[in-house]
């Protein structure tokens, strides 16, 4: 009996990650122009485009871009939802936060309900997980991201370009992502000296 516990057990680790590497083989990088078309859980629109090795939002594209990759169930996420909401209300004009849901399989009704409503999440979140994934996947390696993700897990786009962030940890600037949950007051600064930027 335990020998078949055992056999199990190495079946299953050996397919598992024979799925991960197959379904990172089959991967289909985005190409130049590509658009993506989202939708977030209340039925707004918006599309993406491929442009400077990034993306950037299609007829808004002079727009600074942060894409948040978070998880409803994740507490950091939920406790900077509120502070976001107020930086993308306040600098409308010039800054558009996306989040993308990552690592869970919820209903649009529940991240409405659940995240957005409850934690005061008023910016675009798409739920969409068959394109969150492959956003997520391109991101990761656009950046050359060598880790396990984390969340919140953020990039920051001016023109399709990634740009270079604090690092949160080590409070030294030169990364291009913010990993875990972030100091609003950096994340300001940072931000400054990205409109500032041609």
């Amino acid at each position: 009996m335990k020998n078949l516990v055992v056999l199990i057990i190495a079946l299953f680790a050996f397919f598992g990650c024979g799925e991960e590497e197959s379904s990172r083989a089959t991967f289909k990088e985005f190409g130049p122009n590509e658009e993506v078309a989202l939708k977030d859980v209340s039925g707004k629109e918006l599309t993406l485009v491929r442009k400077n090795g990034g993306f950037a939002i299609k007829n808004d594209e002079s727009k600074v871009l942060m894409i948040d990759i978070f998880g409803t169930f994740c507490p950091p996420c939920q406790k900077e939802a509120p502070e976001l909401t107020k930086y993308q209300v306040e600098n409308k004009d010039k800054f558009t936060l996306i989040g993308l849901t990552h690592f869970e399989n919820v209903t649009d009704e529940y991240v409405l309900n659940e995240f957005l409503q409850k934690f005061h999440a008023y910016y675009f979140i798409t739920n969409n997980q068959k394109i969150n994934d492959r956003l997520v996947e391109q991101i990761v390696r656009d950046i050359e991201y060598k880790h396990e993700i984390s969340l919140p897990f953020k990039v920051v786009l001016k023109n399709g370009e990634y740009q270079i962030l604090t690092d949160v940890d080590s409070g030294k600037y030169g990364v291009k992502y913010y990993l875990g949950g972030i100091k609003v007051t950096k994340m300001k600064e940072d931000l400054a000296k990205i409109y500032e930027t041609k």
